[in-house]
Formats: C-alpha cells, structure tokens, sequence
C-alpha cells in the first residue's frame, strides 16, 4: 500500500486523485503513467489488496478509484460493496480494469453501482479516455461553481 500526498498543481487546481488497485507492478505502472501525464489526474495511492484498499478509502478521500477485480490475494469485490455501503459509489468515478470481462463479472459490478466496466486486454485506452472526461466535467464544474 503506497500513498502520496505530494500532487502536483495545475492551473490552480490539484490534480484529481486517483487509487489505483492493481497487484500487477507492470499494470499498475502502465496506468499511472497514463493517468499523471494528463496534467488534471494523478494516481496519489496504489493498493494490491481489498484490505489495503478499504484501509486507505477509509483513511483518504479520492475523488476516482480503478479497480481489478482479480488480486493475487482475494478480488476487488469487497472495494466495490465498501464503496457502495458508504456512499462512495455515487461521488466517486469508480471503475474496474479487468483481465476478466465476462458479463456475469460486468452484472455483478452493476449491481455495486459501477458505470465504468473494462477489459484491460482491449479497453485500457478506454478506461484512460473515461477518467479525462470525468476530470474534464469536474473542471467545468468548478469553473462554474458547481
């Protein structure tokens, strides 16, 4: 479990802060990577285990969390019920990239509420392009006073 407080500032506004639960160190750096080089998002924590995850949302606020379903110890499941059960899932870009994207899996996320459901082997570029837009929104909201 890593977390890093030290965002960056852009046009006056941090970065939008993103955890990142991938136990894959290659995974996980191939989307950090993708996510801090748009300048409005930044992975600020990383989490290779449900508990870690649960720990760090409990301690953080993070306004989107990418989820793996399969951890080498146990599944992402328990983030998603956390996140709904708190009342994250409705404040919270919440997605999953999964190697396993088979529709019981996708109905299953649905039903915790998440919008963003993706095949890491094919929609990487698709998860990226859905947390632009979200911190796109999220910064119009703000200019607007949202």
């Amino acid at each position: 479990m890593i977390s890093e407080s030290n965002a960056q500032h852009d046009a006056g506004h941090a970065p939008l802060r993103v955890l990142l639960i991938e136990d894959s160190p290659l995974i996980r750096r191939s989307v950090a990577e993708a996510i801090d080089a748009s300048g409005v998002l930044q992975v600020t924590a990383y989490a290779d285990t449900s508990d870690e995850a649960i720990a760090l949302l409990s301690a953080e606020a993070f306004d989107a969390v990418i989820i793996d379903l399969q951890l080498k110890h146990g599944s992402g499941v328990p983030v998603l019920a956390y996140l709904q059960r708190e009342g994250l899932i409705e404040k919270t870009f919440a997605a999953v990239l999964t190697n396993h994207a088979l529709p019981a899996y996708r109905e299953r996320c649905l039903q915790y509420g998440v919008r963003h459901f993706y095949d890491k082997s094919f929609e990487f570029d698709r998860v990226i392009d859905a947390l632009h837009d979200y911190a796109e929104a999220r910064s119009v909201g703000r200019q607007a006073g949202v």
